[in-house]
């Protein structure tokens, strides 16, 4: 059990995935504080200041409503996304190109079944998992 076990956590996959996570994170922080302490001061300096709050805010019913926050936190999670496309699933899609497997890349061909109008077949499937009719 614990050979299997050993086995599972020493697979080039789960490692590889492991160091992207921590990646990932390590970006995630530096992204936030960038952020927390440009991009929200740069879009809170275009509002007005609101019940002593500066910046993109309201109050409703005495809650605070901070706009500039939400656009910051849809900025950062843009720049997340394409730094964890662009430094870890390009690197990854190539390398594992080379090793002669393709990851991320488009969907295998499928097609329909008549009867049961299924359409996650394989292309070269000649009759359905579902309804089990002949599919030509």
């Amino acid at each position: 059990m614990l050979k299997g076990f050993k086995n599972f956590l020493m697979r080039g996959d789960l490692i590889v995935i492991a160091v992207g996570l921590v990646v990932a994170l390590a970006f995630n922080s530096l992204i936030q504080s960038f952020t927390a302490n440009v991009v929200t001061p740069l879009i809170n300096s275009i509002g007005n200041s609101f019940a002593g709050k500066p910046g993109l805010t309201w109050t409703v019913n005495g809650q605070f409503i901070s706009i500039g926050t939400f656009i910051s936190a849809i900025i950062n999670f843009v720049i997340f996304m394409a730094v964890i496309y662009f430094v870890l699933v390009v690197p990854y899609r190539t390398y594992m190109a080379r090793q002669g497997s393709t990851v991320f890349g488009p969907p295998a061909p499928t097609k329909v079944c008549p009867e049961c109008l299924s359409s996650d077949l394989p292309a070269a499937a000649t009759k359905c998992w579902h309804c089990t009719s002949v599919v030509a």
